[in-house]
């Protein structure tokens, strides 16, 4: 696997991983979107006979990443969790006690539904629309309304929510879509963590930089 990549933000730091997360290593926070935990539950309740490994999967993968840069706090950007509780959410709350000293914030997204018993029992932090973190703001979508309403108070944003991706074209007119992280001059769009999900095709501007996810490494286009 592919060592992370620096992108630097403000003489600030990022990381950005293969894994589908980027580490801020001046805040010491590992910053992902979309890990749409208990997805592959909800599945299976409707009769679609999606595997647990799925799920299981995307939780070994942040744990090897919170180890490998020794995170002390983690920013989730939204849509933390899929539905409604099951089964998979239970499997959470054994990991998280292996995690007791980490910090974890949430920024809600339009699937984080649980009820707020639910984020107390996982220690999680929770903030309905954003959080502000020295001047880089943290939101789950990023609209015309949050952009503005911080105007001149922040840095720069991060969001998820789209699951971007990029479409990549060969000479015989083959192409493949893959995920990416989506980087302009005032925001970055997270890539979905969990990898049981779909994208949403990018279409970078001049001056915009993409960190394209094959699998086992990152490719960056500018």
């Amino acid at each position: 696997m592919q060592n992370p990549l620096p992108h630097i933000i403000h003489n600030n730091i990022f990381w950005v991983s293969p894994e589908r997360c980027v580490f801020w290593e001046e805040q010491n926070t590992l910053i992902i979107a979309d890990l749409h935990l208990g997805k592959t539950g909800h599945f299976r309740k409707e009769g679609i006979p999606v595997p647990t490994s799925v799920y299981k999967a995307d939780l070994q993968r942040l744990m090897a990443q919170i180890y490998f840069f020794k995170a002390e706090r983690l920013i989730i950007v939204g849509d933390f969790s899929h539905s409604k509780g099951n089964k998979d959410m239970d499997l959470f709350l054994k990991w998280r006690k292996d995690f007791s000293a980490l910090h974890i914030d949430l920024v809600k997204g339009n699937h984080d539904i649980l009820a707020a018993p639910w984020y107390s029992e996982a220690n999680i932090t929770l903030h309905e629309k954003e959080l502000l973190v020295n001047k880089f703001l943290f939101v789950h979508e990023k609209t015309t309304e949050n952009a503005t309403d911080h105007l001149g108070h922040y840095h720069y944003l991060f969001s998820g929510h789209l699951h971007p991706g990029i479409q990549l074209k060969g000479q015989a007119k083959q192409s493949i879509t893959l995920p990416c992280f989506y980087f302009t001059a005032a925001h970055c769009v997270l890539p979905a963590f969990s990898k049981f999900t779909g994208t949403y095709l990018v279409k970078p501007q001049k001056n915009e930089t993409v960190y394209v996810l094959t699998g086992t490494e990152l490719i960056k286009v500018d």
